[in-house]
């Protein structure tokens, strides 16, 4: 089988305009970024579209192929004569080069423009990114001069779309008075700037500017806050995003309409694509696919905790992403021998997926088990994960979108299409508006990890204590970062660990995104690369200008 690159080079895809054409716009209602790329109009279509949430159980080195189910999967939709259409997040620079590489499917499921998505797409990465340093420079400068509101201390960091754990901790303004007083300051990835987390929650442009207007920079000598509207930085930024807060069109390798369009991570942020996005789609088609970075835990729950809560959105069904190999390593198979049969570590790892069916159903969600095949795969471990997953309550339909793409999902699509056909069901939530900070994410760390126990360190204990005192944040839902690879703080405790302490270090209200950060065991905002990072495999020829090594 060619590379997923191979696969993407030889596609041939539609113009932008014939794919806009499908959801409604003329060519002169878009922007053109080269033939393959557009950004769309904030315009409603007539259409009330279904929602279908594609997430995951925990992701282990092997990889689950979340996004390539979610394409795959609309891809299979169109095939079956619905009017489907994919909302997806946008790559970040970090794991492109960090440890995974491009984020955009694979095999015979992609987006394309492959190269130009998980690079620099449309720039909204770098917009995002801008917009962050912007209002860092100005609360510097808003010091330098003594301006009033007067900031006795700054919780606005700065931010950098790459892996750079040296940045985490910095100390600025060295070099005497003249560059600024001398404090300590820190950078986290761009993903995890609240500006990115603001881009996806807001409901239009409009919105959008409140909420910028609305981030907490820091706290003056009284302890009252000081936002970005206080020091006059909100129109400025909202200048830099003017383009950014437009969703992106592109196609899959079938020709499927895709709006990709912001890009939090799940595991230290909200993990979902914007809600304009998320929006415009469902106005526009009869079932709209998306996805929630992670596993069901983190993306899934904030997805409904947050996403679905604060907009308003209620999905018909979610689909949960397994794979065999998965199953095994957590059943405690290494990695180098997941490949082969193993239905007894299959039986024992699928303790990690009934939670997450478990937790699901506790939002009231229909639920259905795509199962992503790999050529390891035998009839055996897929015959147990089968019955497994009846007994559990859930259907299971074997997937093959990467082999096969829309046609290998042909199965799946017929039962989410008449999952789609019945009524949303009613969202129940871990946790309600009323409750306190940390009662929610005591909600969350015990009913949907399986703590026993949570634990607020001292810094914990006092941003909560500021962050309850006031009354704006009462009501806001809570956002724990914490590892992806495990339902607790350790990731190395794989399957379903329970009874176990999960621990808040600290918390961050994000004023303008509308949640509370709880940052849980040693979770970083800025990720670091590893011994050998994926950018070492890269290669771009000369000549032609072909990349290697991307996906």
């Amino acid at each position: 089988m060619p590379t997923d690159a191979e696969i993407a080079r030889n596609a041939t895809p539609r113009h932008i305009a014939d794919i806009a054409a499908r959801l409604g716009f003329s060519a002169d209602d878009i922007e053109c970024y080269g033939r393959y790329k557009a950004k769309l109009p904030l315009v409603p279509g007539d259409k009330k579209g279904k929602l279908v949430l594609v997430t995951a159980m925990n992701p282990t080195p092997l990889g689950e192929g979340k996004t390539t189910v979610s394409i795959s999967l609309a891809d299979g939709l169109v095939r079956a004569g619905r009017n489907a259409v994919l909302a997806l997040r946008e790559p970040s620079l970090g794991p492109v080069f960090g440890i995974k590489g491009g984020a955009c499917g694979g095999g015979y499921a992609q987006v394309i423009p492959m190269e130009d998505i998980n690079l620099h797409f449309t720039g909204d990465f770098h917009a995002v990114t801008a917009a962050n340093n912007l209002l860092a420079a100005l609360v510097d400068n808003h010091i330098h001069f003594a301006r009033t509101p007067e900031i006795a201390e700054v919780v606005w960091t700065r931010c950098l779309d790459i892996n750079d754990r040296a940045l985490r901790e910095v100390e600025i303004g060295l070099g005497g008075k003249a560059n600024g007083p001398k404090r300590k300051d820190g950078f986290v990835i761009t993903a995890a700037s609240e500006i990115m987390a603001v881009l996806c929650m807001a409901d239009g442009f409009a919105d959008l500017k409140r909420r910028l207007g609305d981030i907490v920079v820091g706290y003056t000598a009284d302890g009252g806050k000081v936002t970005a509207r206080d020091i006059r930085a909100d129109e400025a930024m909202a200048i830099l995003l003017r383009d950014a807060s437009r969703p992106n069109l592109v196609q899959t390798l079938e020709g499927t309409p895709a709006l990709v369009h912001g890009g939090p991570f799940a595991n230290i942020a909200h993990g979902c694509n914007s809600i304009a996005a998320t929006r415009l789609a469902l106005s526009r088609a009869d079932i709209v696919v998306t996805e929630a970075g992670f596993g069901a835990e983190l993306g899934g729950e904030k997805f409904f905790d947050i996403k679905c809560r604060k907009a308003g959105l209620t999905p018909s069904c979610t689909v949960l992403v397994v794979t065999a190999r998965s199953l095994k390593f957590n059943g405690g198979v290494p990695k180098e021998e997941t490949a082969k049969e193993n239905v007894a570590a299959l039986e024992k790892g699928f303790e990690n997926v009934k939670r997450h069916l478990d937790n699901l159903k506790s939002f009231a969600q229909r639920v259905v088990v795509a199962i992503n095949r790999f050529a390891s795969d035998t009839d055996a471990e897929l015959e147990k994960l089968s019955a497994l997953c009846r007994e559990a309550g859930a259907e299971a339909v074997v997937s093959e979108g990467f082999a096969r793409g829309g046609e290998g999902a042909l199965a799946l699509a017929g039962v989410v299409a008449d999952m789609c056909d019945l009524p949303a069901p009613a969202l129940t939530f871990p946790y309600s508006d009323s409750d306190s900070a940390e009662d929610k994410i005591r909600a969350v760390a015990t009913k949907i990890y399986g703590a026993g126990e949570v634990v607020f360190e001292e810094a914990a204990k006092r941003s909560l204590a500021r962050i309850s005192a006031d009354p704006d944040f009462r009501s806001l839902p809570v956002c724990i970062a914490k590892t992806q690879y495990s339902f607790s703080c350790d990731p190395s405790a794989l399957g379903a660990p329970s009874g176990f302490t999960f621990t808040v270090r600290d918390a961050v209200v994000r004023a303008g995104a509308g949640f509370i950060v709880a940052l849980g065991g040693s979770m970083m905002l800025m990720p670091g690369l590893g011994r050998t990072p994926n950018a070492e495999r890269m290669t771009v020829d000369a000549a032609t200008g072909v990349i290697d090594g991307l996906m």
